[in-house]
This record gives structure tokens, C-alpha cells and sequence, in this order.
């Protein structure tokens, strides 16, 4: 909104400063102070608001150190970070931007499947919440919307040279002629292609079609089934992720924040032709309006974590978990760095790993020695920490600094190939 308003004071009244607002750089500062300000103000009320209506974390009895002090906590904070991202990324961000508006509709999305989940566990007094395949549906179903609107948008492209999409058969959407000096210009071209980023890659360039290589000249026609495949894992498995990791005090969130700021340093790089061009990763146009995203959502975390680090004043629920995980995901395959999640998402990935195999590992020994026995004192990971006698501080700080080493590393492997 204000984008085009300062466009159109620059454009008509020659506004001394409207032009500012034309710079990414400068809209993506705006946005991580308006969130965190939104989430500040909005916050204490908010947690006032949910304690009146009563709306308390329900703890069960696990034997944890310091779990009673928590009954009682209000839960469904996300709406916190949620309307913080919301807000200013609707002011401060480009609405015209396919990007823009396929990562407004995953938040919207994702708080909606976030927001029944806790509302049944809250007011309709069921520990369960939503019932899981309803949630896989959810994911699945906006897996399957992000996938399919790469696919077929044709604002969703990816900048190359004509001889390397031709050499591909790659479908040409525009031809852009850039400027390299005075006197020169170089033709490329805009298409829809099915590759990704990817260390020890050549160029960090993957080619889903090569999953099919045993289907030869069929590949190219069914590439959007692994890519479809692909995005709706991702997404199940992030989300699910972020959900499990929501169990410390500023865990999640903290977490979140350090992905979410990888995440738009890459939207950076990406978006940006020259910084594209020096690191020989793919340019992607437009995604550079993903920085605004990226600066609303770790502003929206950063202000949510004043309320939630330990004591916590309020909990997000799955309301802010589940988004969170889902917007992460999304954020990640519109960038084409979803193959980078592993690392990225460390911290989600060890969590659901550790559940994984504490279940499969319980079930396996119950069968065959008639007890079940466990790998872990208890999961998600986190939990086996604090059976061990670590605070709960202690084990979200730390696993914050791993969560920051997993980003660095991530962003390092842009120039490993």
C-alpha cells in the first residue's frame, strides 16, 4: 500500500524522500521495526485478552522440572507474531508480487489450521486438538497450491542465457537484454524451469528431471509430480517440525527467527542480479520483495520472544507453531533453497528425528522383548535435556547457537560446488 502511495507522491507532487520507499533495503528496515512495535503494543493485550478468557495451557503431569508453573499460561499467542507479519508486510510490501501474495495466503492458511487445532483443545476441552489427518490435509494442501502456482504462474521464472535453456528446453517466457558497459548489452532469458539450488552441484544447479532420468524423454513431461511431491513433504515436515520444537520456553520462536533471517539474506541474493551473478546462484525476479516478508516475520518473532522467553507470559500454541513451521517451508521452496532445508532446519529436523525413532525404537523392543525400551529419556530431544537436569534456559540458548551455526552453514554452501 504505502509503496505505491510514495510512488505516486514521487511520480505527481515530486515528493523530496518518497522515493525512498522504492528501495527494498529501506522498506525492509521499516518492516522489522513497525512489527516489532505492533508486536510489543499488541502483545500485553493480547495476553490480557487471553486470560480472561481463560484460555491456559492444560500441562500434563511429566515429571519435568518447573512444568506446573506453566498451567495456567496463556496459549494461542501466535496471533502475536501472525498480526505482526500481517500488518506491516501489507503496508510495506509490493501486493502486486506473486511472492507477496502466495506467502500472505500460507500464513493465513496455516494460522487457520493452527487456530482450530488449539481452539479444541482450549474450548472444546479435547487434549488431542484437530484430529491429524485433517492437519496432513491442511499441509498437503498447501503444498499443493505453492507447488502448483510455481508451476503454472507465470511471474514464477528463473533468468538464464538463451544457450542453457535451450540446451534444456526450457520453455521461454521474456527476453531481457541487461547492460554490461556503455556500448553492450547482453540478451537473457526469463523461463519456467524445474531446478533448484543445491551445493556440490555444478553451478549449485538441480534439475528435478533427473530424478526421472529412467523415463528419458518423459521426464520433462512428468517432472511436476516429484516437484508437487517434493513441496508437500517439505511443508508436512517443517511444520511438523516447528510444532515439536514448541515445547521451552522462546525455543520455537528463537529458533524460527534465525532461519527466518537466513531465509531473507538468501531472498536477498537471490533477488538481486549482481549479488546472483557474483555468487553463480540462480537469479530469481522479483523474489528481492521477499526481503519485506522475511523482515516482518523475524520481527514478528523477535517481538513475540519479549513475551516468551523464560518465565513465559504466554505460549504460541500450534496457532503460532504450526505457521511458523509452514511459512518456513514455504518461504524456503519459492526461493529454491528447499533442498537446503536439512541443514537450515536442523534444529526441526532433530526434533522430529528424535520422536521418530523414540517411537519406532519403543514399538520395535516391545515386539521383540516383549518391553519397550527407549533411546531417549524422553521426546522430543529437547525434553531428554531437561530430564537430564539442563534448565530449560540453558537448553534453548544452546540449541539457538546450533541453530545459528546451521545458518552460517547454509548460507556457505551457496559457494560450495
Amino acid at each position: 500500500m504505502l509503496y505505491e502511495f510514495f510512488k505516486w507522491l514521487e511520480n505527481t507532487w515530486d515528493l523530496p524522500g518518497a522515493g525512498v520507499f522504492q528501495y527494498i533495503s529501506f522498506r525492509a528496515g521499516a518492516a522489522i521495526i513497525l512489527s516489532l512495535i505492533i508486536s510489543l503494543i499488541i502483545g500485553k493485550r493480547i495476553i490480557d485478552g487471553l486470560r480472561r478468557l481463560q484460555i491456559g495451557e492444560t500441562v500434563r503431569d511429566l515429571g519435568l522440572q518447573g512444568e506446573n508453573l506453566k498451567a495456567g499460561t496463556p496459549t494461542m499467542g501466535g496471533v502475536i507474531i501472525i498480526a505482526a507479519t500481517l500488518i506491516p508486510c501489507l503496508l510495506l510490501a509490493r501486493l502486486d508480487n506473486v511472492y507477496i501474495l502466495l506467502m500472505l495466503f500460507a500464513t493465513i492458511w496455516m494460522a487457520a489450521i493452527g487456530f482450530l487445532d488449539d481452539y479444541i483443545k482450549v474450548f472444546k476441552k479435547d487434549k488431542k486438538g484437530l484430529k491429524g489427518i485433517f492437519k496432513i490435509l491442511g499441509q498437503v494442501g498447501l503444498g499443493l497450491i505453492v507447488g502448483v502456482t510455481m508451476l503454472v504462474s507465470d511471474e514464477v521464472v528463473v533468468r538464464m542465457e538463451p544457450e542453457q535453456a535451450a540446451l534444456h528446453g526450457y520453455e521461454v517466457k521474456k527476453v531481457v537484454f541487461v547492460k554490461e558497459s556503455e556500448n553492450t548489452y547482453k540478451e537473457l532469458v526469463h523461463v519456467k524451469a524445474p531446478i533448484t539450488n543445491v551445493p556440490f552441484f555444478k553451478n549449485n544447479e538441480l534439475d528435478y528431471s533427473r530424478v526421472l532420468w529412467f523415463l528419458g524423454d518423459n521426464a520433462a513431461d512428468l517432472v511436476w509430480i516429484v516437484f508437487l511431491m517434493m513441496t508437500i513433504f517439505v511443508i508436512a515436515a517443517v511444520s511438523n517440525g516447528a510444532n515439536l520444537t514448541d515445547g521451552l520456553d522462546g525455543l520455537a520462536a528463537g529458533v524460527s527467527a534465525i532461519v527466518v533471517m537466513a531465509l531473507g539474506m538468501m531472498a536477498y541474493l537471490s533477488g538481486n542480479a549482481v549479488a546472483a551473478d557474483f555468487l553463480n546462484i540462480l537469479y530469481l525476479p522479483h523474489t528481492g520483495e521477499l526481503v519485506i516478508f522475511a523482515a516482518c516475520l523475524l520481527g514478528g518473532c523477535i517481538g513475540f520472544l519479549w513475551y516468551n522467553v523464560f518465565p513465559a507470559r504466554v505460549f504460541m500454541g500450534d496457532t503460532g507453531s504450526l505457521t511458523l513451521g509452514g511459512i518456513i517451508a514455504a518461504l524456503a521452496i519459492v526461493l529454491r533453497k528447499e533442498l537446503l532445508i536439512p541443514v537450515l532446519c536442523g534444529v526441526f529436523l532433530v526434533e522430529n528425528l528424535s520422536v521418530i525413532l523414540q517411537v519406532w525404537y519403543f514399538k520395535h523392543t516391545k515386539k521383540k522383548y516383549g518391553e519397550g525400551r527407549r533411546i531417549f529419556k524422553m521426546a522430543p530431544l529437547h525434553h531428554h535435556f531437561q530430564k537430564d537436569g539442563y534448565h530449560e534456559v540453558t537448553i534453548s540458548v544452546r540449541f539457538w547457537i546450533i541453530q545459528i551455526m546451521l545458518a552460517v552453514l547454509t548460507v556457505i554452501t551457496l559457494k560450495i560446488r
